[in-house]
């Protein structure tokens, strides 16, 4: 994937940097690369704290962004992953199982998007058909028959839009998932991690909490899609992506996500290491503020928390 316009400038400086690597020892080469690493932190810091929503967008879809299986192996041990829908097929869209985080057993579900062709095409671009959908549902109602929490990652574009799963029932399986998920009684924690797009990103994400990277984008329909509904133009999509308020900043501020989790400078593709770190932290004590609540008000709280999004007061 190219830069994106807005870090031009900036590979720009890392071409540099990277060009004075190659003289080790020599003193004042060093020096120079050490104020340009100085000068490009800071210079990325500004640009990624001015991002528009269209640029948001794009970071959201880096592809070097990590991805669920890369928070899996960061956060959690012994992880155990289950197969198939026991109905169609399984989908490798979705991943589903079992790990120890902080050596307490939970249940992970996730959407998986490639790396290279051979992966993207294997995930199906992280958008699941049906029998994905089942799938997690069927781990997810295990996991609440054992009281174990849920922690699901979401990234997807959307779901699948093929004639296939269409015939085998996409929209059941999407509806049946935000019925069952909003009455499951085991807490259940989401975290959007690069795109959350439309209904295929929302039948992971009926939970006690909802958290957001800081350069992740939450949506009813890519900024793509809408241009093209409202104005038959899809290079309109930054127009739409503001109008759209898809940002975690502005989900935020409407109460539809409960927390924006920071991101190393630059991206978590930056340092997936350090992104990693940061949810940890996050996902620790959102973890375990809901894990002291009630079963019976867990519920509750649940369904009060979605049915409260979306009203608002006009002056």
């Amino acid at each position: 994937m190219a830069e994106a316009d807005f870090e031009a400038p900036l590979a720009a400086l890392q071409k540099r940097i990277d060009e004075l690597a190659k003289w080790p020892g020599d003193r004042a080469k060093e020096h120079e690369a050490r104020r340009l690493r100085e000068e490009l932190d800071e210079r990325r810091r500004e640009v990624y704290a001015k991002l528009t929503p269209w640029q948001k967008t794009l970071v959201a879809r880096h592809p070097n962004r990590p991805y669920t299986l890369d928070y899996i192996q960061a956060l959690f041990t012994d992880w155990t992953e289950l197969h198939g829908d026991r109905r169609f097929a399984d989908d490798p869209a979705i991943l589903c199982g079992f790990a120890l985080y902080r050596e307490k057993p939970v249940c992970v579900i996730g959407h998986q998007k490639g790396r290279d062709t051979k992966q993207k095409i294997y995930r199906n671009f992280g958008m699941p058909n049906p029998e994905g959908y089942r799938k997690a549902l069927r781990v997810m109602r295990f996991a609440e028959k054992f009281g174990k929490p849920i922690i699901t990652f979401i990234d997807t574009p959307g779901a699948y839009p093929g004639i296939g799963a269409e015939e085998r029932g996409q929209g059941e399986s999407i509806a049946r998932n935000l019925s069952v998920m909003s009455q499951l009684r085991t807490p259940i924690l989401s975290v959007v991690v690069g795109e959350g797009g439309s209904g295929g990103a929302l039948a992971l994400g009926v939970a006690d909490r909802l958290l957001m990277l800081e350069h992740s984008t939450y949506s009813v329909i890519s900024p793509e899609g809408c241009a093209a509904i409202l104005w038959n133009n899809g290079s309109k999509a930054s127009e739409a992506a503001e109008l759209l308020k898809i940002t975690a900043q502005d989900l935020f501020q409407m109460k539809v996500v409960d927390e924006v989790i920071e991101e190393p400078i630059g991206g978590a593709h930056r340092d997936p290491r350090r992104a990693a770190e940061l949810l940890k932290e996050a996902v620790v004590r959102n973890l375990a503020e809901i894990r002291t609540t009630p079963v019976p008000d867990l519920v509750n709280l649940r369904y009060e928390r979605v049915r409260r999004i979306g009203v608002f007061d006009q002056l």
